[in-house]
């Protein structure tokens, strides 16, 4: 422990005005006064805590370009897996006393992540970091965030079979299934494990943050998606920004009213997961330029549909921008066969090898956002300003 009284006599025999007959003598003191004066600043420099950044392997390029922002190195770790596949992370130098941030995001083999993720902080807590905050660009299981979902046609063909033979009609038609609430559960491990703060980039639901007892920074990708739109639609005064679904009606509503201009949603239902049923435009987009926002797409076929829908209603031009690009199963082929200009995504999940297989996908970099953000954290400054603005 440092001793506050010597530090404040220090401080204050830093700033003590000399006065000497000598001149001499009154060099030696200024000379002397300056050298305690860079003490104390070096004294009080070393009380700071320091900055670490690691990153997981799920996005090291990501990582990679928030350390050159930042002006730091990555942090030394070497991440394997032993031949029965249990992970194992060795952090290989000192984060006693660090402020400590790791760079995961969930994407790829998500699991295997979401483990690796969770070692990690674990092995820097328990390593005695000061702080450790997980920066999780595109969080996990976050379309898993409530109980609602409807009984699937399998359970109700199930359920009637059942009460059939056992003459006992209880089946109701919209019972509720027995969905998880994983994106809860991913919280509690990450807060267990060890994390007191977590960075992450346009929830799917914002109500996850109520999922967490620690603070959690939902950055917005809306800044840099309005940028994009003025640098490279030349016609974006004659746009409308359409959601995909009802769920995103505030998001889009949002950019509309920044743009200044009209807005539209698509109301879709499903039969199940990944499958979409049917799509009613509501809003009217005839010889405008529609531009589909969204926060996430996986197999690609929503946008694809509505894309289809908003060229039969009259559109001229048809982009997408989405905040986090997943593109599983066929979404690079239904991309390609769409009559998209352009799709846009943010580099919260890798692009690099979507954008080799499909040349309509375009990349917008936000790790100057999740910089900003990790800078301001270190220095307790507010980082509301990323909800509106793009840090240059």
């Amino acid at each position: 422990m440092l001793n506050t009284k010597c530090l404040e006599s220090e401080q204050s025999d830093c700033v003590m005005p000399v006065r000497s007959a000598n001149p001499i003598r009154a060099r030696s003191l200024i000379r002397d006064n300056l050298e305690k004066q860079a003490g104390c600043l070096n004294l009080i420099h070393s009380r700071m805590p320091n900055i670490k950044v690691f990153s997981g392997t799920s996005h090291p390029d990501l990582a990679q370009r928030i350390v050159d922002r930042l002006g730091i190195d990555l942090g030394k770790v070497v991440t394997k897996k032993f031949s029965n596949l249990e992970t194992c992370v060795e952090i290989g130098e000192s984060v006693r006393g660090e402020d400590v941030y790791i760079v995961q995001s969930g994407s790829g083999e998500i699991n295997d992540n979401l483990m690796e993720l969770l070692i990690m902080i674990n092995a820097c807590k328990i390593a005695s970091a000061s702080r450790v905050t997980a920066v999780i660009p595109c969080f996990p299981y976050a379309r898993q965030d409530k109980k609602d979902k409807l009984a699937s046609n399998e359970e109700k063909e199930d359920s009637k079979k059942l009460a059939k033979k056992n003459y006992d009609w209880k089946f109701r038609a919209h019972a509720q299934s027995r969905a998880p609430i994983s994106a809860k559960l991913v919280a509690n491990m990450l807060s267990v494990a060890g994390a007191d703060h977590i960075i992450t980039m346009d929830l799917h639901a914002s109500q996850i943050q109520g999922f967490f007892d620690i603070p959690v920074d939902n950055l917005y990708a809306e800044p840099a998606v309005l940028k994009w739109i003025k640098e490279n639609i030349p016609e974006w005064k004659n746009s409308i920004i359409v959601s995909p679904d009802a769920g995103g009606a505030k998001r889009v509503t949002s950019i509309a009213d920044r743009l200044n201009v009209e807005f539209a949603l698509i109301h879709k239902e499903r039969k199940k997961a990944n499958e979409v049923a049917s799509m009613v435009l509501v809003g009217d987009v005839k010889d405008k330029i529609a531009i589909l926002v969204d926060d996430m797409a996986d197999t690609c076929g929503t946008i694809v549909h509505a894309a289809d829908r908003l060229v039969e209603a009259g559109a001229t031009k048809v982009y997408a921008i989405l905040t986090h690009g997943i593109f599983s199963g066929p979404a690079i082929s239904r991309i390609n066969n769409a009559c998209f200009e352009a799709v846009v995504v943010t580099n919260t999940i890798p692009q690099d090898g979507h954008m080799r297989d499909c040349p309509k996908i375009q990349c917008i970099d936000v790790s100057m956002m999740f910089a900003e953000a990790v800078r301001r954290t270190h220095n307790g400054e507010s980082v509301s300003y990323l909800f509106s603005n793009v840090p240059y």
